[in-house]
């Protein structure tokens, strides 16, 4: 039996709670300062509110103030805050990490370095731990589609789980995996951790054609704006493949769970589908947030998050000047507060895996 400290009670580190604790392991579930009210509940009546359904009975439920006595002998730290929360939660876990503990981040999302350069967040993670415990630890991450509501439910769910150590990945594969949750294991942290980041930016940008579809007249034969939307799913995809293959990832990884499997999913629904509807709709930036209080959009914080870099990278001649149109219409948008206004003629003239879709058509 193995001892597993969640930290962070939102909905998908609990939803993590649930395969290993199916598996007969000691879970512990240790909420945040923001988490007060849901251990509250998970503790009082076993019920997770947001999940909206009980915890596994074996999972024990720790406040913020418990941390050290979550943390106490456990094996496998899994970090389920959210991206802006890594460096805080680094400080609050490192007094008590131990040598050959495993750190799995299902937080997603990447940073831009004061040099200019874009870093993951398990090496985000790595650089806020102090010496010499940031080199005795292990770190690992989750990626692919994966709706946390669905893994509560036991629905089958297929992810990757990524590590540079590939030693420690059998170990994870055989605590987590269930007959529901089915795990591939990558040594492709580049690749996979920018792919299940800017699936949330790519996500945001799809939304944007039901905003879109909401401000045009009825149709006769009730015509929806699916072509729009797929347009824009393929050059997101497009410029991850860009981005990955720029910073020493795997093409492989964009084409499988966590590049078009996770984008695909993170499109259904959710906080950055709902900010997309609204800029769609011609709200701008500041009007739409405002219709969102108190909820954390990860699409717009990565675009924030990693257009310092984008732009460094241009001035040095790394990245051409017109690559990445779409990440650089949604920086325009959200920082210009203007409406939305892409350029569908500017898509799929970069992809670096095949010659541009325009030169094919205009040479046929």
């Amino acid at each position: 039996m193995t001892t597993i400290t969640v930290f962070g009670a939102g909905v998908m580190g609990t939803a993590l709670t649930f395969p290993a604790a199916d598996n007969g392991h000691s879970v512990r579930l240790a909420g945040t300062h923001l988490d007060e009210e849901i251990i509250r509940s998970c503790k009082e009546t076993g019920f997770h509110p947001k999940l909206k359904r009980p915890i596994p009975p074996n999972v024990q439920p720790f406040y913020h103030a418990e941390i050290a006595e979550a943390m106490r002998g456990t094996e496998i730290v899994v970090l389920g805050v959210n991206s802006r929360g890594v460096h805080w939660a680094a400080e609050t876990i490192a007094p008590h990490l131990q040598p050959e503990q495993i750190i799995l981040m299902a937080t997603k999302g990447l940073e831009s370095t004061p040099d200019g350069n874009l870093m993951v967040l398990p090496d985000v993670l790595a650089s806020r731990l102090p010496e010499p415990i940031r080199h005795q630890v292990h770190y690992a991450a989750i990626g692919g589609p994966s709706i946390a509501g669905e893994l509560a439910a036991r629905r089958h769910t297929s992810v990757v789980f990524v590590s540079r150590n590939a030693e420690i990945l059998p170990r994870l594969q055989a605590v987590f995996a269930t007959p529901y949750y089915h795990i591939w294991t990558s040594t492709d942290m580049i690749g996979v951790e920018v792919c299940v980041a800017l699936k949330n930016p790519y996500a945001l940008a799809t939304g944007i054609a039901q905003g879109v579809l909401e401000t045009l007249p009825p149709d006769v034969a009730a015509a929806k704006n699916h072509n729009y939307a797929a347009a824009i799913f393929a050059q997101g995809l497009a410029e991850t493949a860009y981005l990955v293959q720029l910073l020493g990832g795997s093409l492989e990884t964009v084409f499988s769970l966590p590049g078009a499997g996770d984008l695909y999913v993170t499109t259904q629904g959710g906080r950055n589908s709902r900010m997309g509807r609204l800029l769609g709709m011609g709200k701008p930036y500041s009007d739409a947030v405002e219709e969102m209080p108190d909820e954390t959009v990860e699409g717009v914080d990565c675009v924030l998050a990693v257009m310092p870099a984008i732009e460094h990278m241009i001035a040095q001649g790394k990245i051409e000047a017109d690559a990445l149109p779409l990440l650089r219409e949604l920086y325009r948008i959200l920082t210009r507060n203007v409406a939305v206004a892409f350029d569908f003629e500017s898509f799929f003239s970069k992809l670096p895996f095949a010659p541009p879709l325009r030169q094919r058509a205009q040479g046929a």
